[in-house]
């Protein structure tokens, strides 16, 4: 009964939660096409499909810009202004790069301590190996944009917020990782260390950290590839790079440059996995 359990009690429940899911919401109304969804489609598609960067050779230099009776606002020269946008995509571009390293290095120091007690093999105290893995499961609860917006608050707008988030939801991601990776270890090289009478800091740095170094830095590298990810849309809540013009974006209904932005989003991370997956394989 139990094996019989086993082999289906848990995809029958899961397809029980699935179905239930969709039934609730549908009796609640939550679920729904809305008016008009494939000429909405067709419509968002054909905007998205003409990205800005397009103007800088095919833009008008002297497009006259006028209110609904016609009045003449102002003429702007559309390749040079597309110019000066990408250039702004540029920097945001790096400070997105630059939020994402610099909170993928602060979680590492956050997260080492925390997984050196975590992990049930190195002999924490109860009470600490407790706390820590509450400290890390509380850390890796909370969305990076949670942190986000509880920052910006604290500290002001600007990359200072999201490196603090990506730091605060990463260490809890890095430090459960660490943690498995050190109770898989071989334990009896540690051992041997500590049978020398060595200091705990002694058998950390030459029995368990070069055991552990290549994975850590392995999974590391793949957190960074998420931070990156993560960073591009935290300037949603204010916490600067390239979220802040994709909110600008939408919100002037600019569908050309969201296009633009979307595919520079799209170009960084393909560049950072391609980078992440050349250097993880040489560690492994």
């Amino acid at each position: 009964m139990r094996a019989a359990f086993q082999a289906w009690g848990w995809p029958v429940a899961a397809l029980a939660l699935v179905v239930i899911s969709a039934w609730t919401l549908a009796q609640e109304g939550e679920l729904g096409w809305g008016r008009k969804p494939w000429q909405n489609l067709q419509a968002t598609v054909s905007e998205l499909a003409q990205p800005s960067w397009l103007k800088l050779w095919f833009g008008d230099p002297a497009r006259e810009l006028r209110n609904e009776e016609g009045e003449l606002l102002r003429v702007i020269n559309e390749p040079q202004a597309e110019a000066r946008y990408l250039a702004g995509v540029g920097r945001a571009l790096w400070t997105t790069l630059r939020m994402a390293t610099l909170g993928t290095v602060a979680a590492m120091l956050l997260a080492l301590p925390l997984a050196l007690l975590a992990a049930r093999n190195l002999g924490a105290p109860a009470p600490l190996r407790w706390g820590a893995k509450a400290v890390l499961d509380t850390l890796r609860a909370v969305h990076t944009l949670v942190f986000g917006l509880f920052l910006v608050g604290i500290v002001g707008l600007g990359a200072t917020a999201g490196i603090l988030a990506i730091a605060l939801h990463s260490a809890g991601s890095l430090g459960k990782l660490w943690a498995e990776a050190i109770e898989a270890l071989d334990m009896a090289p540690i051992d041997a260390v500590r049978a020398t009478g060595a200091r705990p800091a002694q058998v950390f740095f030459l029995g368990v950290w070069p055991a552990v170094l290549p994975q850590g830095l392995s999974q590391t590298l793949y957190v960074w590839e998420f931070n990156l990810r993560d960073s591009t849309i935290l300037g949603l809540v204010g916490a600067g790079g390239l979220g802040l013009l994709v909110s600008e974006s939408i919100s002037l209904f600019q569908w050309g440059r969201l296009a633009t932005l979307l595919m520079a989003i799209v170009l960084l991370v393909t560049l950072v996995d391609a980078t992440s997956r050349r250097l993880r394989q040489r560690l492994l």
